[in-house]
């Protein structure tokens, strides 16, 4: 079974941190994983730097800039991530955009995934039924789970295709905005987290965009199964620098 659906079965609330590869230092990518599982976290989301991020906000968009400048490339991630398994047995998910991936070859960049122990991809370019009817089969000979992106303003139809569609989670925006733009969550958004926990999908939903803070991370996680934070953990990191993650992970989970 793939570790994420394992992780998926287990009752607890998912906390999930995304951070860029490459950031703050090009080097920095092994050790920032490995501090994470040593946290507490469950699940990592490992940003590949793209030089047009349409859903990043300024945070990520500026270590994904730093991280390019520095030279991270998909080449050099595989590299760096070549012996992870070895030391780290969470989650690992590969975020990115798809025309890096295109240009890497998708097949190609599949099998790469599968033999470092990369467990699922999120790529928010890639529309749902491209992916359905072009790249399924390819993510599933390798063992891969790509996750798709719901906003409020997806319709129950499109939802419930991509539900369809799925075998792992849904990420749920929490807003149509970009990451890192809210503070917290207000009635529109506890109505839509409310939405889609009655229509009762096959998948999980993880919330994301807008977690900052453990009363954020409590507002997700009362409909969804987990939460992820990537503005808010880049932020810490940049300020606080990767000894002082596992400070970062224990005001999340304090009140959780």
């Amino acid at each position: 079974m793939n570790r994420i659906n394992q992780k998926l079965d287990q009752n607890n609330k998912l906390l999930s941190i995304y951070f860029t590869a490459g950031y703050p230092k090009i080097n920095d990518t092994v050790t920032i994983i490995e501090h994470l599982e040593k946290s507490g976290v469950d699940m990592i989301e490992i940003g590949l730097p793209f030089s047009d991020p349409l859903a990043d906000g300024p945070t990520i968009q500026a270590s994904s800039t730093e991280a390019l400048k520095n030279g991270m490339t998909s080449e050099l991630l595989f590299e760096q991530l070549k012996d992870i398994r070895k030391t780290v047995s969470i989650p690992l998910i590969i975020m990115g955009y798809f025309n890096p991936i295109l240009q890497y070859g998708v097949e190609a960049f599949c099998k790469k995934c599968q033999e470092i122990g990369i467990d699922g991809l999120i790529i928010p370019d890639l529309p749902v039924d491209v992916y359905h009817s072009d790249y399924k089969s390819t993510f599933e000979t390798y063992g891969l789970i790509n996750v798709f992106l719901i906003t409020p303003q997806t319709s129950d139809e499109r939802i419930r295709y991509i539900d369809s569609v799925s075998n792992g989670f849904i990420y749920m925006v929490s807003s149509a905005s970009v990451t890192g733009s809210s503070s917290g969550f207000g009635n529109e958004q506890t109505d839509y987290f409310k939405r889609i926990a009655d229509m009762t999908l096959d998948n999980p939903q993880i919330v994301g965009f807008g977690i900052s803070n453990n009363e954020t991370f409590a507002q997700a996680t009362q409909y969804g199964k987990g939460a992820i934070i990537g503005s808010a953990f880049i932020k810490h990191l940049t300020n606080k620098g990767i000894d002082s993650i596992d400070q970062f992970v224990n005001l999340i989970r304090s009140k959780s």
